[in-house]
């Protein structure tokens, strides 16, 4: 090799270092800048907020929601979605509420994006996807009544993935539940009727659980919904079209558990006493009620579900939970580690089988 080639690639090789190390450094600078400006917004939001009760330890719901959704509005939703983040591990009410919040930032993201693709892009999976139910509340709000079956028809259809149902479309269609509930006064029935009118029974299923999920959140947000019972806790599942009545046992418990004060024994009581053929409903419901309840901490999720009386309720539970580990974590390793805990082969063959068909549908 002469010596002018020897040249070539030492000089080759030294400007390739310094330019690396020039777009490492400008990299690194624009990074530092972005953490710069994100940290002083989000202390400018604080700081102008309407709601400064954020930062003088007084927390109610209210404040929150009305705190995220004029931070998402002025400054993004990632910035919201970062702020939230940070408060979650610190505070009882944010964990609790998380669900509700992120809601708010999806409705700040209907008015701030045109359509729901580019709103979903902008989106957040964190606290169980309540930003595209909030997403869906907004884009079908001020939607009359009568208009409600044509608007929803194909409002999803931009979203990514319909061919394969993949969780982005399902958001879509389940927010759409959450919405129409919103247009028609948290009117259950009436509310049926129109996610009955969507094409497929995959649609139709998954938009109905958003209006029993909308349900049971008139009820957690402090409120009364008529189709609630303390004395039929299993109402309004044993009342709807066969159809639904699936999608209504997977929410059910929720209520079950604030009627009897988180006795989660009486709740496989409860769900043992349902229509025989949506029991497995039922039992997959308390786990994820479980893994809810418990921020899905492992240990304590593994000893609700044994509470179950006999194998088949405790293995559905596992089931539920499983599926809810997943869901709050986006990741499969979490889920694998609950199944681990259980003794039993059949139930740790059946968690682990779910939480790798589950996953692949994120």
């Amino acid at each position: 090799m002469n010596i002018r080639l020897i040249y070539g690639i030492i000089l080759t090789l030294s400007v390739g270092v310094f330019l690396g190390g020039f777009l490492i450094a400008r990299d690194l600078f624009l990074a530092h800048e972005f953490s710069v400006r994100q940290s002083a917004l989000i202390a400018q939001s604080a700081n102008s907020s309407p709601t400064p009760c954020v930062n003088d330890a007084k927390e109610t719901f209210s404040c929150y929601e009305n705190y995220y959704t004029h931070m998402a509005s002025a400054f993004g939703t990632k910035v919201a979605f970062d702020d939230l983040k940070a408060r979650y591990p610190g505070s009882d009410l944010v964990k609790g509420q998380c669900h509700q919040l992120a809601h708010g930032i999806g409705h700040a993201a209907g008015d701030i994006y045109p359509n729901v693709s580019e709103a979903f892009v902008h989106g957040d999976s964190f606290c169980w996807s309540g930003y595209y139910h909030g997403v869906m509340e907004e884009l079908l709000e001020g939607t009359s009544a009568s208009d409600l079956s044509e608007t929803i028809a194909g409002i999803c259809n931009s979203v990514p993935g319909k061919e394969t149902y993949s969780f982005d479309y399902y958001n879509c269609v389940h927010g759409l539940g959450h919405g129409v509930m919103a247009v028609l006064d948290d009117e259950l029935f009436d509310s049926l009727a129109v996610c009955g009118t969507l094409p497929g029974m995959w649609e139709r299923t998954s938009c109905a659980s958003g209006v029993f999920m909308e349900n049971i959140m008139v009820e957690s947000r402090g409120g009364g919904s008529k189709y609630l019972k303390t004395d039929d806790m299993l109402y309004p599942c044993t009342a709807v079209s066969g159809e639904f009545k699936a999608a209504c046992y997977l929410m059910q418990t929720s209520h079950v558990l604030t009627a009897t004060d988180y006795d989660f024994s009486r709740v496989f009581t409860v769900c043992a006493s349902a229509e025989s053929a949506y029991r497995t409903a039922c039992y997959q419901s308390i786990g994820r009620d479980a893994s809810g309840s418990t921020s899905s901490n492992v240990e304590k999720t593994h000893s609700i579900c044994m509470l179950g009386a006999d194998k088949e309720q405790q293995k559905q539970c596992a089931t539920g939970a499983a599926k809810d580990f997943v869901s709050y974590f986006h990741s499969d390793a979490q889920a694998k580690t609950f199944c681990g805990t259980f003794t039993s082969a059949e139930i740790r063959t059946t968690c682990n089988n779910t939480v790798d068909s589950y996953y692949l549908s994120f």
